[in-house]
């Protein structure tokens, strides 16, 4: 009997499959699993066989996030990453000393922070002026929904209190109409096509970066929610390409290519061109992003209803739909045709609505087939909308993480809101007991990439201890969802999505994408789920992290 090439074995095995099977010790060879099972894996092992003692510990099949920016998040990191901060004065005081570190630096970048540290989530430019007055300085927040800018880079850009807000973003003014200092959506192009294109090189050092961020979480592929757009940070495609060229793309992607949204159907050549010309070995280019909305803190997640005022009373205002209903009609069809999957953003539940819609179109076009199409974010659903995802075979697609109370789903959305919209956010158990189809991402570099916190929050509808902003108590804890049920998703969901159907479950014949967590969360109590660490991660039976 050939031996295998490593065995884990001592611990405890989830295997993610059909019926959450358990087992004790794994054996792989030339990058498969061979053997599932328990003492009788062991006569596998050979005298060059690499034995993994689990000790106790858990594998798992290696997650996949199934929305996530990595190239956007490892530039970030590179630059002045505000992400572990909260607070107004540790922002400005962060940026001051980037500045003054890298004074030969024609424009002050970076991002990552919170509207909740921020009266009303709308930074001032008058701050950024205090420690950036000589150059122009743009930094996103952490969702990419919005930039806080200081007065030169207003000043470049012509925007004066004259400048109309665009059709698909907002400048934030005071109260003599001014600019003050942040742009919501589409107003960030104002400044944004100002920026020095990032280089070819630093984009592929951002994604191997980024990719080892992401295999320190037992990451082992993920897809990533926007290539193909030419904004500050460039375009994540040639990245890709030149990663798995050089033989530095350990991880398994697929790529969204994003829709602009100022075109048409006839943008669609341009989709397929990307798409051939991007996809390489271990990328594929076989998605296409739609960003049908914003997001509900500030009032451009579209909605059936209006958002409220302050005082509780219904405005004029129900968010934006960025794509416009008869567009998504005619172009779903289209691109579902070409054989692409459609990868929606929608917060607000209009745009999950008008995202179901176009899929029904596709459907009725075309009839069924495998694409997979998904929906992410999924904050506010309609009730009457929770069923149509199995009905139409569209996976749910779940950022857990955010399903929780914290100051800006307390301060920035629930008052604006109402009930009963504000009961209907994130309404995971229901998705699941409908019959959904669930997968999980983070949006990194939105929030942590961590798959373990985001887990914890699913099934307890409560932050983990580290990534706790206040002392809240479970949000709408009735849309819980069970353990078992937040792994699989976050594995074979999110492979099921990215039709990587060789990985995402821990079966013979299998690929050898693996984890090792530090523990076995099922044998500890539910408010210690985000404690779990990754101790290795294994793609194709290759470590490629341990910690």
């Amino acid at each position: 009997m050939q031996s295998a090439d490593t065995v884990f074995a001592g611990g405890t095995v989830f295997t993610a499959d059909t019926v959450r099977s358990t087992a004790s010790a794994v054996a792989v060879r030339g990058g498969r699993i061979i053997a599932v099972g328990h003492d009788d894996v062991r006569e596998l092992i050979g005298p060059k066989t690499e034995v993994v003692d689990l000790n106790g510990r858990m594998l798992v099949p290696g997650f996949q996030d199934a929305h996530v920016h990595p190239v956007w998040g490892g530039l970030d990191m590179l630059r002045c990453d505000l992400s572990a901060l909260h607070t107004r004065t540790d922002y400005v005081a962060r940026i001051g000393e980037y500045a003054n570190a890298n004074p030969e630096l024609e424009w002050v970048l970076g991002g990552g922070w919170s509207m909740s540290g921020f009266p009303g989530g709308t930074p001032l430019a008058s701050d950024l002026d205090t420690v950036v007055p000589d150059r122009p300085a743009f930094l996103p927040n952490r969702d990419g929904h919005g930039a806080w800018v200081n007065s030169r880079a207003l000043e470049l850009a012509g925007i004066t209190k004259d400048t109309p807000d665009p059709a698909d973003g907002r400048i934030e003014r005071d109260a003599n109409g001014a600019p003050s200092g942040t742009l919501h959506e589409g107003a960030m192009s104002l400044v944004n096509h100002l920026l020095p294109r990032t280089d070819d090189a630093t984009l592929v050092e951002a994604l191997l970066v980024a990719q080892s961020y992401l295999h320190s979480f037992g990451i082992t592929g993920w897809q990533d929610a926007i290539i193909g757009f030419y904004g500050d940070a460039g375009d994540a495609g040639p990245a890709y390409r030149t990663a798995s060229e050089q033989g530095l793309l350990t991880g398994r992607v697929v790529g969204a290519i994003w829709w602009d949204r100022t075109r048409g159907v006839e943008q669609i050549p341009d989709l397929v061109a990307k798409r051939d010309a991007y996809s390489l070995g271990g990328f594929r280019a076989t998605s296409i992003k739609i960003m049908q909305d914003g997001v509900a803190e500030n009032f451009t997640a579209a909605m059936i209803d209006p958002y409220l005022d302050g005082h509780g009373h219904p405005t004029i205002n129900d968010g934006m739909s960025f794509v416009p209903p008869e567009v998504l009609a005619e172009a779903a069809p289209a691109l579902d045709a070409l054989g692409f999957q459609l990868h929606f953003h929608a917060i607000g539940d209009r745009a999950v609505r008008e995202s179901l819609d176009a899929i029904q179109a596709a459907v009725a076009a075309n009839g069924r087939n495998d694409h997979r199409h998904h929906i992410a974010h999924i904050q506010v659903i309609h009730p009457e909308d929770v069923p149509r995802f199995r009905e139409l075979g569209v996976v749910a697609n779940m950022q857990s993480l955010w399903a929780a109370l914290e100051p800006q789903m307390v301060e920035l959305t629930l008052p604006f809101l109402g009930e009963p919209r504000s009961s209907w956010q994130y309404p995971f158990g229901d998705l699941l007991r409908s019959g959904a189809t669930l997968a999980a991402g983070s949006d990194w570099s939105v929030s942590t990439p961590d798959p373990m916190a985001a887990i914890h929050v699913a099934v307890n509808r409560k932050a983990a201890r580290e990534h706790a902003e206040g002392d809240y108590e479970a949000f709408l804890p009735e849309q819980r969802i069970d353990l078992g049920t937040s792994i699989t998703a976050y594995t074979a969901g999110s492979a099921y999505v990215n039709h990587l159907d060789e990985c995402g479950t821990i079966e013979v014949g299998k690929l050898a994408d693996l984890a090792v967590l530090d523990r076995d969360p099922f044998a500890h109590p539910a408010d210690e789920i985000g404690d779990t660490r990754v101790l290795q991660t294994f793609v194709g039976g290759q470590r490629v992290y341990a910690r």
